[in-house]
């Protein structure tokens, strides 16, 4: 495993909710030393690098926001990719409009060229009708992630992929989704990286949108089974992760 390159899912790999995954320290510690290039990858649309940074270092992760790819900033290289300085309607928080800014895009309601939906704390009734509205009215549509829930201490919630649901069973317009398992998250990661996938291995909880966007990106995969899978659902699967590892602590770099 000498000179890989790491692709490192966030929740479930290093953290657990608003905890530390033990052993997490030491394995980020590990391939700053070595100079090791890695990046840490969240679907997560919500919070920019810099406040991500802010949150895992005061767990104790040092891990620097350059170090941070979000699916707002792979979104935000879509944008720009297909069509550059356009406009769009966001339906998200900072980690997602500022992305778009800094891709030189005005955020507008009036004719957007994309409706871009994202992870919100409360999605606002008013602001999914003026989306599905725009879309209906040919917007393109653009959402961060398909996840349907994502997990808080106190339970699940929906997450930007039900949403996503919802504006398209109002519309008949299906989105395109950014964030994993879409090879397009994985690509624009590497690419930020500079690396290639045949040297980079992506490290993540679940099969199936860390290992099947690994599979997918032509990378090698390593689960761990400090999130949601457990040893005995990994067979059930048509495709394998290259090793099940307990926790990053037991991956050598």
């Amino acid at each position: 495993m000498n000179h890989m390159n790491y692709l490192i899912d966030m929740d479930g790999v290093l953290i657990s909710g608003k905890t530390m995954i033990p052993g997490a320290r030491e394995f980020i510690e590990r391939l700053i030393a070595r100079k090791i290039e890695f990046l840490v990858l969240t679907n997560n649309s919500i919070y920019t690098p810099g406040d991500l940074a802010h949150r895992l270092q005061l767990i104790g992760l040092p891990i620097p926001k350059e170090r941070i790819f979000t699916s707002a900033m792979a979104t935000a290289r879509f944008l720009q990719s297909q069509h550059p300085n356009g406009s769009a309607f966001v339906v998200g928080e900072s980690g997602l409009t500022e992305a778009i800014h800094d891709a030189g895009y005005v955020l507008t309601d009036m004719h957007p060229d994309y409706v871009v939906l994202g992870e919100t704390y409360s999605y606002n009734l008013e602001r999914i009708t003026r989306a599905v509205r725009l879309v209906a009215a040919d917007a393109k549509f653009v959402a961060t992630n398909p996840d349907p829930t994502g997990p808080t201490d106190e339970g699940i919630v929906p997450a930007c992929g039900a949403m996503a649901a919802l504006i398209e069973r109002a519309t008949g317009k299906s989105p395109f989704f950014i964030g994993k398992p879409n090879p397009f998250m994985m690509r624009s990661a590497l690419n930020y990286l500079g690396v290639h996938s045949e040297n980079t291995v992506m490290i993540g909880d679940r099969m199936d949108t860390d290992v099947i966007a690994g599979v997918e990106s032509g990378m090698g995969t390593i689960l761990v089974l400090t999130g949601v899978t457990r040893r005995e659902d990994v067979s059930r699967y048509p495709y394998q992760p290259m090793r099940i590892c307990a926790s990053v602590a037991e991956i050598e770099v």
